[in-house]
């Protein structure tokens, strides 16, 4: 039987190291209510912005009838979920950012980036809140009334479809192995008993990715037509948490052994310091699957119930947290 040893780290409580950064991007300069950031002074260059430890993206374009939106983020503290058509594309389907909060970021384009900074560079991105825009939430409830982009499911309710932003991550330009797909209408269950187009805030989990520099954020949909996607490429994130590195080089060492890799019906997870820890099993899509909380010295996880393929076991206890994969056959 193979153990695999998982160290993470905790740091010593000094003010100077923090574990994690959140942009909340609540800080961001808007000039009013109900308003969104417009840069259109310089075309074709990115006029992007930066919170927390990241960068996000933003190009403007040229034409002869003017100047607009290409892709990447904008900020916005927009509350029309009611209108859905392509007037109110910065606005958020919840009406709010997480929480309530009163700003948030809005995505557009079939591929978006963000860039970490600083002492988050090369380290894990914990992950971010993520909800519909309202134009593409009605588009997929309703259909678009020019006919471009379908109503999800079909007239009938029984066509498998879906929309979904997955993420990708590199470092040092090279892509990671893994990525997170998370669905934002889902259409797929044959029995029609779960399809939905979601509308508040929910979490996506980023650590399967492991140490990253940059994101990319690319738009999946079921309704595609000869010049790509039909559905309106617009989504919604907040609260985007990322790990930085610990200024302090006096740091405490706990250690964890997680064995068999691969698991078939169990996984045992042997702590080596008593504490209290939380355990979390996320699937590749960054959802929950499994959750318990370790006391004594060896837990039993029973993962017969897991569906075959790679899971992410998250660490979390008072000392610091971590994560490691491993495979269900």
């Amino acid at each position: 039987m193979r153990k695999f040893t998982l160290l993470f780290t905790a740091l010593l409580g000094l003010a100077a190291a923090k574990a994690q950064t959140v942009a909340t991007f609540d800080t961001l300069t808007l000039p009013g209510a109900d308003t969104f950031y417009v840069n259109m002074n310089n075309p074709g260059t990115d006029v992007g912005f930066d919170d927390g430890l990241a960068h996000f993206e933003c190009y403007y374009q040229s034409s002869q009838f003017g100047t607009y939106w290409d892709h990447g983020f904008s900020y916005s503290n927009m509350v029309d979920s009611l209108t859905g058509d392509y007037t109110n594309d910065h606005a958020s389907i919840a009406g709010y950012g997480y929480n309530n909060s009163a700003q948030y970021l809005v995505s557009w384009g079939p591929s978006t980036k963000v860039f970490l900074k600083g002492k988050a560079q090369g380290q894990p991105v914990n992950g971010f809140y993520i909800s519909n825009a309202t134009y593409p939430y009605f588009i997929m409830k309703d259909g678009d009334p020019f006919g471009f982009a379908k109503k999800m499911g079909g007239p009938s309710g029984n066509d498998s479809d879906w929309y979904s932003i997955i993420v990708r991550g590199y470092n040092n330009g090279q892509l990671t192995a893994d990525s997170v797909e998370t669905f934002l209408a889902d259409f797929r269950d044959p029995s029609n008993a779960t399809d939905t187009v979601y509308r508040g805030w929910r979490w996506v989990n980023l650590l399967p990715l492991g140490e990253v520099d940059s994101l990319v954020f690319s738009v999946s949909s079921s309704d595609v037509g000869q010049f790509g996607i039909n559905t309106p490429a617009y989504f919604c994130i907040d609260n985007f948490g990322t790990y930085e590195t610990s200024s302090v080089k006096s740091i405490a060492q706990a250690a964890a052994k997680v064995y068999p890799n691969p698991a078939t019906d169990k996984l045992y997870v042997e702590l080596l310091n008593n504490k209290k820890t939380e355990l979390l099993v996320y699937d590749m899509s960054g959802k929950v699957v499994m959750q318990a909380t370790a006391t004594d010295k060896v837990t039993l996880l029973s993962t017969s119930a897991l569906t075959p393929g790679n899971y992410m076991l998250q660490l979390v206890s008072e000392e610091g947290r971590a994560a490691v994969r491993f495979v269900k056959q």
